[in-house]
């Protein structure tokens, strides 16, 4: 099979769709592997780190894009980008079809291209093996970020998260006890906040009491999430339901209630943003002020530790990508279940989109 690794076009997206690690394992396969010309430059790998490993360079996107019978994305493509595609060509990346606009649909149908979104390949459990690494590098990332917009220079309140002696450290509420409220709120620990979870599954809180004895825990509804806010120095919104839409559980009322130049962090906003005055930002411009409370809303967190990133995505994606590779996506999907509910498009049919609405698309 032909495989095309793109460069990726979105703004601070870094990322690269494979690593040379697993290039050399394809092509070792047979396959042949198409990379961009400098594709990989922003996540640390060379062009001649590419042909080493066995795959082939490219030196114009058309080439890429035309070439390929399985192509391999991070971010979800441009319009332009699929158009450059051929039809019937299986595309695969975290893509993030709840954001992406009816036109773009519309192509994949007409086109009857094949999109597996990795961030819904989920097991038997419920764990989604490809998206758990991401949401485990946003959570980590969600400390450090918080601990510089807390600083005066960053319009913050000139807050030191974890305190000194005699001066109590940040209050920390974290929205969601899943797999990014988990590392969050052991990021914000190891920097010495005080940290505070909010969950609807008390079966969640129990796992999150039992590994962090120091956090408080508390079931969410409408009363303890307003208390919650008039007293959060940092919140961090990590709701998130595969394949939908995130539910909007911080609404504009509770951000009201917030401290001035406190700090919101939608997380969830690769999903649509748990918080009603949410809107996704950049890496450039990452914050705005809303109710007098900074919000921190970008979609592509882990695009800007692109190495670290893109060797996760590959560990955790390369037995999908194999399968598929070998056997194409119809037996890959029939022998391993876990695919099938990644598979959105497929002959030009719908088939596990997830939920949107026209007002909620995104670019």
């Amino acid at each position: 099979m032909n495989i095309g690794i793109p460069k990726e076009r979105r703004p601070f997206e870094y990322r690269v769709g494979l690593t040379p690690a697993c290039v050399q394992l394809l092509t070792e396969l047979g396959h042949t592997c198409y990379v961009e010309h400098n594709a990989g430059l922003g996540a640390g790998f060379s062009d001649q780190d590419y042909e080493h490993a066995g795959g082939r360079l490219a030196y114009s996107s058309h080439e890429v894009f035309g070439r390929a019978d399985l192509l391999l994305k991070v971010s979800r493509p441009l319009q332009e980008e699929l158009e450059w595609m051929r039809p019937e060509t299986i595309l695969a990346g975290l893509l993030a079809m709840a954001s992406s606009r009816e036109e773009r649909i519309q192509t994949l149908l007409k086109k009857k291209i094949t999109a597996v979104a990795y961030e819904q390949i989920q097991l038997p459990d419920g764990t989604r093996p490809v998206m758990r690494p991401m949401s485990q590098i946003g959570g980590r990332m969600a400390g450090q970020i918080a601990a510089l917009l807390l600083q005066n220079n960053a319009g913050g309140k000139g807050i030191l998260l974890g305190g000194i002696a005699g001066v109590p450290e940040a209050e920390v509420v974290v929205i969601g006890a899943g797999v990014v409220g988990t590392y969050t709120t052991e990021s914000f620990l190891g920097m010495g906040a005080h940290v505070t979870v909010i969950d609807t599954d008390l079966n969640a809180l129990q796992k999150m009491h039992e590994h962090y004895p120091t956090v408080t825990t508390i079931i969410s509804n409408s009363y303890t999430l307003n208390r919650a806010c008039s007293y959060a120095d940092v919140l961090v919104g990590a709701v998130m339901v595969p394949g939908e839409r995130a539910p909007l559980v911080i609404t504009r009322d509770m951000v009201k209630t917030m401290k001035p130049r406190a700090i919101i962090m939608d997380i969830s906003i690769d999903q649509g943003g748990c918080v009603e005055t949410s809107r996704p930002t950049t890496h450039e411009k990452p914050t705005f002020i809303e109710e007098g409370v900074i919000h921190y809303c970008v979609p592509n967190m882990p695009g800007v530790v692109a190495r670290t990133a893109t060797h996760a995505l590959a560990n955790a994606a390369y037995p999908y990508i194999e399968q598929i590779a070998n056997k194409g996506i119809e037996t890959a999907v029939t022998e391993n279940p876990a695919l099938e509910f990644s598979v959105n498009t497929h002959q030009g049919k719908v088939l596990h989109l997830p939920r949107f609405t026209s007002q909620e698309q995104v670019e």
